[in-house]
């Protein structure tokens, strides 16, 4: 069982490590590494733009993701989107439906946000994630320059295509949320 939280500004360095743990098997695909890992290191950062949350089991936390409503954001999200920025698993800890669930909080969070389209972008060195992004439904927007050497797309979805099932997942926008993982 884990639970979707807030970001307290006390997760942060639990927060940063995590980004960089999620990231390093993808250390050999960057030009730069050590730049990237510096700026993975600065995830609790995005609080300042958008809303982290994360995914904690028994005071570990075990995922964590960004959101941002629609408004300012980098140049390649339209502005009227609502954006997913760095979703994070631990390596341990995948399989358990934890991305998803950080997934559907940031989607459902939209709805409510009144966005009609939701967006991100990956890369397909990505595999496992591409591969979640588009059984839910994302499909490329468009292609960007790459990113310390890798390609990376722009990924959205309409938000009036979400359907969660309420069976399987209880999401307040109090910034809770219960999954039970395997």
């Amino acid at each position: 069982m884990y639970l979707i939280r807030s970001y307290y500004p006390g997760d942060a360095g639990e927060v940063d490590a995590l980004a960089v743990l999620a990231f390093s098997q993808y250390a050999c695909f960057y030009d730069d590494w050590p730049g990237l890992r510096e700026k993975l290191h600065n995830m609790s950062k995005l609080a300042e733009t958008g809303d982290l949350f994360v995914a904690e089991c028994g005071g570990r936390l075990l995922g964590a993701v960004a959101y941002i409503p629609p408004g300012a954001k980098a140049a390649i999200f339209r502005r009227e989107w609502a954006v997913m920025r760095m979703l994070v698993v631990a390596p341990d800890a995948r399989g358990r439906g934890i991305g998803r669930a950080l997934l559907d909080f940031c989607l459902e969070r939209a709805r409510w946000d009144g966005a009609a389209e939701f967006a991100l972008h990956t890369s397909p060195i990505m595999k496992d994630a591409l591969r979640l992004y588009l059984r839910a439904g994302f499909r490329l927007s468009h292609e960007v320059p790459p990113f310390h050497g890798v390609p990376y797309g722009v990924y959205v979805r309409r938000i009036d295509e979400i359907m969660l099932n309420p069976a399987e997942c209880s999401i307040s926008m109090a910034g809770e949320y219960l999954g039970s993982g395997n």
